[in-house]
């Protein structure tokens, strides 16, 4: 069981899902392509059609407090206006439209995280709120409005100490995985009894780093801990683990990028393309059992 006993019932959803899986696939922004954007509830629905059992979801808020699903710097493209959606009112947000995706009939809005959330409550699906950890004075009370904490997984970057003292204050004790770059990010946040501690997201440039020692994935276990890793390819080009990304996967093989990360025995791996990651950890897992 990942995390501490007196979570248990918290994290009963996170273990079931991860116990199932044996192998999470986290789709990062859910799934978009086509007609479908990413960041919205298509694109969850696509995710987990596609085999993921997490999606990942950016939040942004507007200037006057609503919170939207949405990674904000992307707007010109995504948009077609220069100005960031943080410094628009939630009435002009709610007029902004992903212009390559409209179609006479239906436009395609930016969504607002609540509602999008709340399509999905009371299912199995499990959620990776990413970048709010500088919001979560409001945010984390919006989220319990919800009633589906235990679908929730936070994460913040360890070093982050006013976000971790944030979420130790706070009543609802979400899952949290820490975003952790050396074993003393892991040690700074693990065991602490005021933090929902039931994984860790391991982060490096290079393979020559502690992450690849399948030694300290067993010590990470050890603490009740289920690891993460991101195989998803940045647009600044910066390596989240060692180089083995989803541009690997797709230029010499699923094998070439994958199977090293499952073979350290990792736990959930995030990409942009689920279906091809939970196809691939399907037949590895069945020529390798855990």
């Amino acid at each position: 069981m990942f995390g501490q006993s007196r979570f248990a019932g918290m994290n009963a959803l996170v273990n079931d899902v991860l116990t199932e899986e044996r192998v999470l696939v986290a789709a990062h922004r859910g799934s978009g392509g086509g007609s479908v954007m990413v960041n919205t509830g298509l694109a969850v629905r696509a995710a987990l059609l596609q085999g993921a059992g997490m999606v990942e979801l950016d939040v942004s808020a507007s200037r006057d407090g609503e919170f939207y699903c949405f990674h904000d710097g992307y707007e010109p493209e995504a948009l077609g206006f220069a100005a960031n959606v943080q410094t628009l009112t939630a009435a002009e947000i709610d007029h902004a439209s992903y212009q390559w995706v409209d179609r006479p009939g239906r436009v395609a809005r930016v969504e607002r995280l609540l509602p999008m959330l709340r399509e999905f409550k009371d299912t199995r699906a499990l959620f990776n709120i990413d970048r709010s950890w500088w919001r979560w004075p409001h945010l984390l009370k919006a989220l319990e409005g919800l009633g589906m904490a235990p679908q929730l997984v936070l994460k913040c970057p360890a070093w982050e100490s006013a976000a971790l003292d944030r979420l130790r204050q706070f009543g609802v004790k979400y899952p949290f995985v820490p975003i952790c770059a050396t074993p003393e990010d892991v040690r700074r946040v693990a065991g602490d009894p005021r933090l929902n501690t039931v994984g860790v997201e391991l982060i490096t440039t290079t393979r020559d780093h502690p992450w690849f020692d399948p030694a300290v994935i067993e010590e990470l276990h050890a603490q009740d801990l289920f690891v993460f890793v991101n195989a998803v390819t940045l647009t600044t080009g910066i390596p989240m683990f060692g180089g083995l990304d989803d541009e690997l996967a797709l230029l010499a093989g699923p094998e070439a990028a994958y199977a090293p990360i499952l073979a350290l025995g990792v736990d959930a791996v995030q990409t942009d393309w689920p279906a091809i990651l939970s196809t691939y950890r399907d037949r590895w897992l069945a020529e390798h059992p855990r």
